[in-house]
């Protein structure tokens, strides 16, 4: 199938060094590599009350309006009609000054006045209030005050605190032990829980829920867990012995090559028991599915199951500090290797179509997040076309690796807690991802003005700071982007072009 450009799909992954040759010995398995206000409330009228020629009403009661000025008094009440009259007729300036200054002094006198009253009408209730209570004591009580004027206690502030990050850790694993320990788990309720993060200490297990391996009920789990390993292991005793043979060479020499390659655990992935386990994995995958065989990147997705399922054995963190597993026991290694295996297979069962001849899953990926992209951020899409950058050269890999080497292993740990709590999320939503990841650098690739500068920064991103908080805004912004076209294929398929 030839791009756009006239170029073929392989020779574009090969530009960006994602093809490799090989050959193939006939009747073996074929590998394929690539990597304000209130209403007015009107007075209701009555025919009791008709009006006044004046336009007053006839009521017991006085108006609002009028009940307030007569209540209120104002330093204009006395003299209005003399400042009416003096309004109609020219005054100097001096007389001006002389009434303002009369009207503002008898202002004043009036306050002050006033005030006298009232705090002379407060001291004589407050001394009849505590005559009234000594009266009825014999000595000081609690909560009595001794001088002459009394206050209101203070009302003490609310305050309002949020929890602690670690309260709210310790909240959410409590949720998820409470649903784990059910005797029949509730699915939707633990992809509900695991959408935003799954804790550290209850991963394994949710994991291995959530892609297909252990059933829901938690009788069945440990029989389940027992019968799936030893069928594991079986596989090893039928077929592992013939990757020397003739037929599977090819197949075995490629995944020796790529274990010492996987560099997001370098220190790990040195250990001799470490890469023994992953040939057996990859080995025996692809033994048992002849459609597709090996095929580089693989290799990439087992790795986030097996640290997963290594941290219930071991305390430290595998991705920043140097493990030997050579403390771990035989029994406990061939646990985490059948465990890998089974949940890999899982993920790989959903995503297939990606590994078969010419990756048919991932070119109708690639094809999809072009689209999409187009329709989203039109400039950053003519930028690129501008300067004849294939999305095949740069998102190939993000597709047939699921991102796992554009992101630091923790953040593809996070990561897959939300797909394996997504229905098909490897399959569908990884796109959505993909195309947030992509908007994401939108400035950064708009910066670089010719095709060899895009490529170099879209191979280099700069992510290896990243931690969940980055994680947690891709997933959002992804989950918007599913929103809006989920429900609506026909725009990102080649009808829906504009």
């Amino acid at each position: 199938m030839a791009s756009s450009n006239g170029t073929s799909i392989k020779d574009a992954g090969a530009r960006s060094g994602f093809w490799k040759r090989g050959t193939s010995v006939p009747g073996s398995i074929k590998p394929v590599y690539g990597a304000q206000h209130p209403p007015i409330q009107e007075k209701p009228k009555s025919s009791a009350n008709p009006p006044k020629k004046d336009g007053s009403i006839k009521s017991g009661k006085l108006d609002a309006f009028h009940d307030f000025e007569n209540k209120t008094l104002d330093a204009w009440d006395d003299g209005d009609d003399d400042l009416i009259t003096m309004a109609n007729i020219q005054m100097s300036l001096k007389d001006v000054r002389s009434t303002a200054k009369a009207v503002l002094d008898n202002h004043s006198r009036q306050v002050n006045a006033r005030s006298q009253e009232e705090l002379k009408a407060r001291l004589k209730g407050s001394s009849a209030l505590s005559s009234t209570i000594g009266s009825n004591r014999t000595g000081p009580g609690v909560g009595v005050r001794l001088n002459n004027t009394w206050q209101p206690p203070k009302q003490m502030p609310i305050r309002y605190t949020q929890p602690s990050q670690e309260e709210r850790d310790a909240s959410k694993l409590e949720k998820f032990k409470a649903v784990l320990a059910g005797p029949n788990t509730d699915l939707d309720e633990l992809r509900k829980l695991s959408w935003s993060g799954i804790p550290k200490k209850v991963r394994p297990t949710a994991w291995k829920i959530l892609s297909g391996y252990l059933p829901a009920s938690l009788d069945r789990r440990q029989p389940t867990l027992e019968r799936k390993r030893k069928e594991y292991f079986g596989f090893i005793d039928q077929y592992y012995a013939t990757r020397y043979d003739e037929m599977h060479q090819d197949t075995f020499r490629q995944i020796l090559k790529d274990i010492p390659r996987m560099t997001s655990l370098a220190h790990l992935f040195q250990q001799k028991p470490i890469q023994e386990i992953f040939e057996r994995i990859l080995y025996i995958w692809a033994i048992r599915h002849p459609a597709s065989g090996y095929v580089q990147g693989i290799n990439d997705l087992v790795t986030p199951f097996f640290v997963v399922f290594l941290s219930e054995y071991i305390d430290n963190d595998v991705e920043v500090e140097n493990v030997d597993l050579t403390e771990l026991s035989e029994t406990t290694l061939r646990i985490i290797e059948a465990d890998t295996f089974w949940c890999t297979s899982k993920l790989l069962d959903g995503i297939q179509d990606n590994y078969t001849f010419a990756q048919p899953g991932i070119q109708t990926k690639v094809n999809a997040l072009r689209e999409l992209i187009k329709r989203i951020d039109t400039q950053l899409h003519a930028h690129m076309e501008e300067h004849s950058v294939e999305y095949l050269q740069f998102s190939f890999r993000w597709m047939n690796n699921l991102l796992m080497r554009e992101i630091p292993l923790r953040c593809t740990v996070r990561l897959w807690d939300t797909y394996q709590s997504e229905l098909n999320g490897f399959a569908d939503f990884h796109l959505y991802v993909c195309a947030s990841f992509l908007k994401r650098f939108s400035q950064d690739i708009l910066r670089e003005k010719d095709f060899q500068g895009i490529l170099m920064f879209l191979q280099n991103l700069p992510t290896h700071h990243w931690s969940d908080g980055e994680i947690g805004e891709l997933l959002a912004e992804a989950f918007k982007l599913k929103y809006m076209f989920a429900d609506a294929p026909n725009h990102l398929s080649q009808k829906g072009k504009s």
